[in-house]
Parts: C-alpha cells; sequence; structure tokens
C-alpha cells in the first residue's frame, strides 16, 4: 500500500513513517516545518526514512500547497499533522485554527475527490475535556482551543464521510511519550531539567494522573487501525499503567540518578486533571494491546535524551519552548 502521512517529521510521525517502511509499505511524507520548535530536531527524527527508497518526502503547507497530486497518488491517508499543546492555544489561537482545521478540511476535500482505501484522522485525549475517563461515547467537551479544534476537525470529516462516503477512522491518542518526544511536552522537561541540573517547575500539586502511552504501542494502533479499523469508527489509543505527575518525576529522578529540584506553580487553564485510557473496543476490534510499561518506556526515553542532547545545543534542542513562541508560531512563516 502506498500512505500518506502528514506531519511526517514530528515526533510520532516519524516513527510511524520508520514502521510502514519496515512493513514492506511505500511512504509519502509531508511536512510544513512550522516552526513550533527547532527545524534542526525535526530533520534529524526524518533521518531514517530519508535513507529508504520507498519513502518520498514534500515540504509543503496543507494550509495553501495544491494537494490533489499527491492525495491521488496514495492509497490510503493518515493524518498526524497539527499544531500541538494545550498552553499556546490560548495565545496564537489563529494558528491553530488554521494548522488543525483548515489543513484538515483542505486535506479532505482532496481526498474526497479520490478512491482512498482509509483516511486515518489523529485526534486526542483532550476533546474529552478536563477528566478524561471513558469510551469513546463518553461526553465530549473540550476545555483548552487546542481540544476544541481538534474536535471541530473530527466533526468536519465525519461530515466528508457522511456526505462523500470518505471511509474515515479517528483516532484518539493519550499522551504518547518516548524518544524523539517534543521538547515542550512533560517528561521531555523533566528529563532535560534533571540532566541539566535545574529546576522543574510543576503546574498544579502533582496530583494529575496520565495513562501515557509509549511510541511502539502508539504506532503499531495506528497501523492496526489502517489495516483494520471500521468506516466512521472512533478508537482509543492509550496506555493502561496510570502515573500521577509526582510518581513520574520520582521514577525519572531513580533513572538519571538525582534529587530533582522542584518548584511549584497554578495549574494552566486547559490542563487536563486525569486521563485513563478505556481501549476495550481497540483491543476487541484492531487487535491492539500496549506492552511497554513506564519504567521500562521511560528509561528508554532518559538513554535517548542523554544521547541526543548530548549532541545538541540548547538552541538547535527547544532548551526553552518560550524562546519559539513569537513570532515563530505566526500561521505563514
Amino acid at each position: 500500500m502506498r500512505i500518506l502521512v502528514t506531519g511526517a517529521a514530528g515526533f510520532i510521525g516519524s516513527h510511524l513513517c520508520e514502521a510502514l517502511l519496515h512493513e514492506g509499505h511505500s511512504v509519502v511524507g509531508l511536512d510544513a516545518f512550522v516552526p513550533y520548535y527547532p527545524r534542526a530536531v525535526k530533520e534529524a527524527n526524518l533521518s531514517i526514512s530519508l535513507a529508504d527508497p520507498d519513502f518520498t518526502f514534500h515540504e509543503l503547507d496543507l494550509r495553501t500547497a495544491d494537494l490533489l497530486p499527491i492525495v491521488m497518488s496514495v492509497d490510503a491517508v493518515i493524518h498526524e499533522a497539527a499544531m500541538p499543546g494545550l498552553p499556546q492555544s490560548w495565545t496564537h489561537f489563529d494558528a491553530y485554527a488554521e494548522c488543525n482545521l483548515l489543513a484538515t478540511q483542505r486535506l479532505a476535500e482532496a481526498a474526497r475527490r479520490t478512491g482512498l482505501q482509509r483516511f486515518v484522522y489523529i485526534s486526542t485525549s483532550s476533546v474529552y475535556g478536563k477528566s478524561a475517563v471513558g469510551a469513546e461515547n463518553a461526553p465530549l467537551a473540550p476545555v483548552s482551543p487546542y481540544g476544541v479544534t481538534k474536535l471541530a476537525a473530527e466533526n468536519l470529516l465525519r461530515a466528508y464521510a457522511d456526505a462523500f462516503s470518505m471511509p474515515l477512522v479517528v483516532l484518539r491518542y493519550f499522551s504518547v511519550y518516548g524518544p524523539r518526544q517534543r521538547p515542550d511536552m512533560a517528561y521531555h522537561r523533566f528529563i532535560r531539567a534533571m540532566l541539566d541540573g535545574t529546576q522543574i517547575t510543576v503546574f498544579g500539586d502533582g496530583s494529575a494522573t496520565r495513562t501515557s502511552t509509549y511510541i511502539s504501542d502508539c504506532v503499531r494502533g495506528t497501523i492496526q487501525a489502517l489495516e483494520r479499523g471500521s468506516n466512521n469508527a472512533v478508537y482509543n489509543l492509550g496506555g493502561k499503567w496510570a502515573l500521577s505527575v509526582m510518581e513520574t518525576i520520582r521514577l525519572l529522578a531513580e533513572l538519571v540518578g538525582v534529587e530533582p529540584e522542584l518548584a511549584y506553580a497554578p495549574t494552566r487553564p486547559g490542563d487536563q486533571t486525569e486521563t485513563r485510557a478505556i481501549i476495550d473496543k481497540a483491543r476487541a476490534e484492531l487487535g491492539y494491546e500496549p506492552t511497554v510499561q513506564p519504567f521500562g518506556g521511560l528509561s528508554r526515553q532518559v538513554d535517548w535524551q542523554r544521547s541526543h542532547e548530548s549532541r545538541l545545543g540548547p538552541s538547535r534542542r527547544g532548551a526553552d519552548p518560550d524562546l519559539e513562541r513569537d513570532p515563530a508560531l505566526s500561521p505563514h512563516p
């Protein structure tokens, strides 16, 4: 199968491309390198796929490019590309609306004119709201602009699926972690601070819990949805081991071998208090089963960050996400 992966240079997209290539698929990767974090990080993510003759890469922007020729050349689409993260969605809403909604509409418009076998849309547990606990039919009440734009894109794609019989599958990811995790994400920030000997900021009291998903489990579930998912179905993809923020910090401190310095700050608007993935549907229909437990997964991420960050200076590894915000998140750099 020839598969288009949007957001191919990102954390999850790059791992997904490699897995699809390993399984014998031909992959077309697409990324706009929107400067949410340093371009050098994303370029490094692509290095393995670029060496594979069955991988083709296009640097283009879903918001402006002519997408029809590329979509016509593939059998399936996995739409990973998005403007991620909660905090910046309050201050850069135009970028989130354009990247998460307009870009998705333009891709869907191209897809509905072709004979795609599958359109897999990557959504998020943020659509459930402050407490993301429940099955796929749980009430949807996002509490951040990010979650609102992702849910809007889900609904938009359902309209396309209904009107044009587009073979849609929606996946809601729960807090993915592992090697190549984005520099702004919590586990990456915690590990970086411990390696650098700097202070960790904990938002809230540290009791918020996550059933985070290791990257290989996430990628495997995504490919299972591509191959076995039912049209118009929604599936949660998450881990099955819950950890609080403080439990995670203690585990990482053990792995790094440090005593972390902590500072506390108020809970940020839009932060979730609990995410717990109910994966019964994915287990039954896709054969999805997370296998990587937190100790093993976090150990691999620590090892990767030790190796990776020793080779990059602060400006290339995204040492301070604040440095990436203005004017980097302009929708049209």
